[in-house]
C-alpha cells in the first residue's frame, strides 16, 4: 500500500556497548540496544517507571564513525523504521523486531556537545552554527528582489538608515517588515 508509513523516533540510553561486524562486501553493521524509560501509575497510584528495551541496527559508514562513541550508558537520539525478522528455532516459528536506524545524534557526550550521523548515503550532518555547504552560500542572493513590497529592495530601502546609537535611537518606520 502506497499510504503505509513506518517511522521510528526513540530517545533512550545504550545498555551495552555497541557491536561491529563487516558484510561479506565489507559494509558496517553496528548493533546495540537502546532503554527507553517511561513513567507510569501504579496499581497503589504511585509513580513508577517501566523500561522498555530496543534493538537496533546501523549501516554503513556513518555507523562505523559512530561506533566508537557508543558505550553502555551513552544517550541517543534515533530515527528509523521497524522490521520484523522471522526465523526458525528447532521447528518453532520465532519473530523479532528491530529498529532499523536512519539517523543517530549523540546526546550529552564527553564533550558536552551534539553529534549526528545519518545513514551511509550522507555526511555527518554540520552542527547549526557552521557555515553552510558552498553551492548554497548564495542562494537567493543572485535572484531579484521581490517586487511586493514597492521598487525599492529591503537592502536599499535601510541603506540611509543610522543604526550606530542602539535599537533606541532608531524607530520602526524604516523597517520594512
Amino acid at each position: 500500500m502506497a499510504g503505509d508509513l513506518n517511522v521510528v523516533t526513540l530517545v533512550g540510553r545504550l545498555t551495552r556497548d555497541s557491536e561491529i561486524r563487516y558484510s561479506q562486501k565489507g559494509d558496517a553493521v553496528v548493533r546495540f540496544s537502546v532503554a527507553i524509560n517511561r513513567r507510569k501509575r501504579n496499581a497503589d497510584g504511585t509513580w513508577g517507571d517501566e523500561v522498555n528495551y530496543f534493538n537496533c541496527v546501523y549501516f554503513g559508514k556513518s555507523a562505523e564513525a559512530v561506533n566508537q562513541y557508543l558505550s553502555k550508558g551513552t544517550q541517543v537520539a534515533i530515527n528509523g523504521e521497524l522490521r520484523q525478522n522471522r526465523y526458525e528455532v528447532e521447528g518453532q516459528a520465532r519473530s523479532t523486531v528491530e529498529v532499523f536506524v536512519n539517523s543517530l545524534q549523540l546526546l550529552g557526550s564527553s564533550q558536552n556537545s551534539q553529534q549526528s550521523y545519518r545513514d551511509s548515503s550522507e555526511s555527518p550532518r554540520q552542527s547549526s552554527y557552521s557555515r553552510p555547504n558552498s553551492q548554497y552560500e548564495n542562494r537567493g542572493r543572485s535572484q531579484a528582489p521581490s517586487q511586493s513590497m514597492g521598487s525599492q529592495s529591503v537592502d536599499d530601502s535601510l541603506d540611509n538608515v543610522d543604526f550606530s546609537g542602539g535599537p533606541e535611537n532608531y524607530g520602526d518606520d524604516p523597517i520594512p517588515f
